[in-house]
């Protein structure tokens, strides 16, 4: 299917790998001029290239920023310029518990994966509405509606991002702007197979087999295994287009049926 954004222009936080990366690549396949990011050159420059490999006459850029790292951020917003697409993917993740976790690993958690979106979005949303069209899109998850009971931190800033997003949308009333947000289930990204791997080898297990064990404790999964990046991707090129112009303030859900109430 055509998406129609052939000419567009847009920026991945977090894009260097990843569901970020994904998004990137299938954003680059529809023609889009993509901009890619992430925190270390030498990953930024393999996302770029990868790209340019799996997407002959594609046209990306990088700009690397620690959304950590305010200096970072302000020289990012200084180099952006105007975009057409934001998808506000960038976040940290882990596990931890709640009573141990400390004030500043609260506003870390918090910085980066709640303030990356509020700067991002108001740096390009006064041009969108300009313009009069622009997507942005929020890169949530299950987990800022049902929040997991050992990662408390994480699920309080999805939450945070569903609530940004929808109130954002509010700001673009009978424009050809949309603000929308992506609920993902459990993905199997890098982050997430980091941590699988790291509490296999605690417990002296192949990782393969702790993967199993985790979807196998989600018995609310409909899908029944992880959601794979690109699964995520197509979602955001979609919300992305002119094809999804009636779809705006929404959470829309690619959680393989783990949610099991609606919003």
């Amino acid at each position: 299917m055509d998406m129609r954004l052939q000419g567009k222009t847009a920026f991945v936080s977090g894009s260097s790998q990843g569901i970020g990366y994904a998004i990137a690549s299938a954003l680059a396949g529809e023609g889009v001029e993509v901009t890619v990011n992430g925190r270390y050159p030498h990953r930024v420059d393999a996302a770029i290239d990868r790209l340019r490999k799996d997407h002959p006459g594609a046209n990306p850029r990088g700009l690397v920023a620690d959304f950590a790292k305010p200096g970072e951020v302000s020289e990012l917003l200084d180099s952006l310029g105007d975009i057409d697409i934001l998808v506000n993917n960038v976040g940290l993740f882990g596990l931890a518990e709640f009573a141990s976790l400390a004030d500043e690993e609260w506003s870390r958690y918090f910085d980066v994966n709640v303030m990356s979106g509020v700067r991002l979005s108001r740096h390009v949303l006064t041009g969108m509405l300009q313009r009069n069209w622009g997507r942005i899109v929020f890169i949530s998850s299950e987990s800022g509606v049902n929040v997991p009971a050992d990662m408390v931190h994480y699920g309080v800033t999805k939450a945070a991002m569903i609530a940004l997003s929808n109130g954002i949308a509010k700001l673009t009333r009978g424009t050809s702007v949309t603000v929308n947000t992506v609920l993902g289930g459990p993905t199997y990204s890098d982050g997430v197979a980091a941590t699988i791997t790291a509490v296999a080898e605690n417990q002296s297990m192949p990782a393969e087999a702790m993967k199993d064990i985790i979807i196998g404790q989600n018995r609310s999964s409909l899908l029944e295994r992880f959601i794979e990046p690109t699964e995520i991707a197509t979602l955001v090129t979609y919300l992305a287009s002119p094809l999804a112009s009636a779809t705006n303030g929404a959470a829309v859900r690619a959680d393989g049926g783990v949610l099991t109430t609606t919003l």
